[in-house]
């Protein structure tokens, strides 16, 4: 695999060239990606793997409840708003701009190179913690699979062994890897099975749920779905940043867009598909998980896993089973189509010279972005391994600190839509509220979370507790995590002038849909 990785020399050169020729044209042109690949079902699908609703709903219906107790689902409504009005913004910028390089390409158009180049670090170090974190729940889950089938305490113990733990990691993160590898084909027929998986799972823990909940439970109630009905701002914003955490990752079916059959509009429709089915899963499974559980779901004790707690009384001991499996399916499935964004970002920023050209390398047979992909891989598994025999609390406070990375980067994009399109917005009603109003909105709200975050991180006793100096450490990885490409920014100025000058990617720069022969 090394050599078709790699490639050759002469690969990297016709990269560079072929960079070089497509700046000299000005055009937003195709990277040598599978063209036609993907349908506007199989565009949803990567979307909604990519965010796992599983995983996301047992690591965090717990902490949500314990923050704003029964109007937990109002809380997934209100989460839901800004990511809606953002994925507007994102559909009208690539109908106009269907390029892999999603918000680093349009920011750069917007924005110049340097704002752009800042979105594009937001995205990849955001999707590299996110890939970390996920291996480390697919392996867990894994282990605790093995002990309820084996009913061996000892191989669940497994997983509490660093070494054992740390080498599992590393392991799924290259089976993912090669995955994503071998391009969207591979990609998608296996995000189908264990989409559906996850998705049936769901539902039948819902209807059981239901079905189950003890006679004295609390009825359902329109207060658990009003956000106003919250006692505590604090408390509210608090659940908020959880509830857009749920939400992360939609967007990958907006970077696959190069290789989506009508590039101009599946990957926007895609988006709203998935975001629809996102919000109805979350606000079922929250009704009936609350209707079942009561105010116990919310217990500290138990709250970091609500599945592992609820499978059995719920759905008994050989379906509750079948919920484990659906959080590893959900981990797994996410962690692979993670790669995508990440990946053809890296492309793209390579192809218009903002990064080195051999991150530009096709692979020639499976028109993947193969050396941007493996490096995403190879980065994702040193960045956990090194965290985890570190300080098992700084790999935490590093997760804490990705809401800031996410609200970073979808903010500006959203911005980007309406300064984009502002000769536009006076033309039609529907151009000045989908390419204007809207965009605007969510980048504000999305601007104030990331305000209120940070504000929040500055104080130590926000994630584990620990600190630097009297600063809460998750505000010195999160900062610190900004200056470092804030650096490397100015690293690559050096490197490739061309880029920063505005030379390969401007506001002025054509669409060309044909790719060079």
């Amino acid at each position: 695999m090394t050599g078709d990785v790699t490639g050759d020399a002469g690969n990297v050169r016709a990269a560079k060239g072929a960079a070089q020729k497509g700046a000299a044209k000005g055009g937003v042109r195709a990277k040598g990606l599978g063209r036609g690949s993907v349908g506007l079902l199989g565009s949803a699908v990567i979307g909604i793997s990519t965010v796992a609703p599983v995983y996301c709903l047992t690591s965090t219906l717990g902490p949500t409840a314990g923050q704003v107790g029964p109007h937990m689902p109002a809380v997934f409504l209100a989460g839901f708003l800004p990511m809606l009005l953002v994925a507007f913004a994102y559909r009208e910028l690539n109908r106009a701009v269907p390029d892999c390089g999603t918000s680093f390409t349009w920011t750069v158009r917007a924005f110049g190179p340097r704002v752009g180049w800042m979105c594009g670090w937001g995205l990849v170090v955001a999707t590299i913690i996110v890939l970390s974190n996920l291996a480390g729940v697919a392996t867990s889950f894994l282990y605790l699979l093995l002990g309820e089938l084996t009913g061996s305490a000892g191989v669940a113990a497994l997983d509490d062994n660093r070494i054992v733990h740390v080498v599992t990691c590393l392991a799924l993160i290259a089976v993912a890897t090669a995955v994503s590898y071998r391009g969207m084909t591979a990609t998608k027929g296996t995000q189908y099975v264990l989409v559906a998986l996850q998705l049936a799972v769901l539902a039948l823990f819902v209807a059981m749920a239901l079905a189950k909940a003890p006679a004295a439970a609390p009825g359902f109630s329109w207060d658990w779905i009003d956000p106003f009905a919250v006692p505590s701002f604090s408390s509210f914003t608090a659940g908020l940043s959880l509830s857009i955490f749920m939400f992360w990752g939609w967007d990958a079916c907006l970077a696959v867009n190069e290789e989506t059959e009508g590039s101009d509009r599946t990957p926007g429709r895609a988006a709203l598909l998935a975001m629809a089915v996102l919000v109805g899963s979350y606000l079922l499974t929250g009704v009936a998980a609350q209707r079942y559980a009561g105010a116990g779901l919310g217990d500290p004790r138990t709250e970091d896993n609500v599945f592992a707690v609820l499978a059995e009384p719920v759905m008994g001991r050989a379906l509750g089973a079948l919920l484990f499996v659906a959080v590893l399916a959900s981990a797994a499935a996410s962690l692979q189509t993670t790669f995508l964004p990440v990946a053809r970002t890296v492309l793209a920023m390579s192809a218009y010279g903002a990064l080195p050209p051999s991150f530009a390398v096709v692979h020639p047979r499976f028109r993947s972005p193969g050396r941007a992909t493996v490096v995403a891989g190879a980065a994702t598994g040193v960045f956990y391994a090194v965290m985890s025999f570190l300080s098992a609390n700084v790999l935490v406070d590093t997760i804490y600190a990705l809401g800031l990375m996410i609200c970073f980067y979808y903010a500006i994009t959203a911005f980007a839509c309406a300064w984009f399109f502002r000769a536009e917005l006076r033309r039609s009603a529907r151009d000045a509220l989908f390419k204007g109003v809207l965009p605007v909105l969510g980048g504000l709200l999305l601007a104030a979370v990331f305000a209120k975050t940070l504000h929040d991180m500055w104080n130590p006793a926000y994630g584990t507790g620990s600190s630097v100096f009297g600063v809460g450490s998750v505000f010195v990885i999160g900062v610190g995590l900004l200056v470092l490409g804030g650096v490397l920014m100015e690293v690559m100025r050096r490197r490739s002038p061309a880029f920063f000058r505005g030379e390969s990617l401007t506001a002025a720069t054509p669409v060309l849909v044909a790719e060079d022969a």
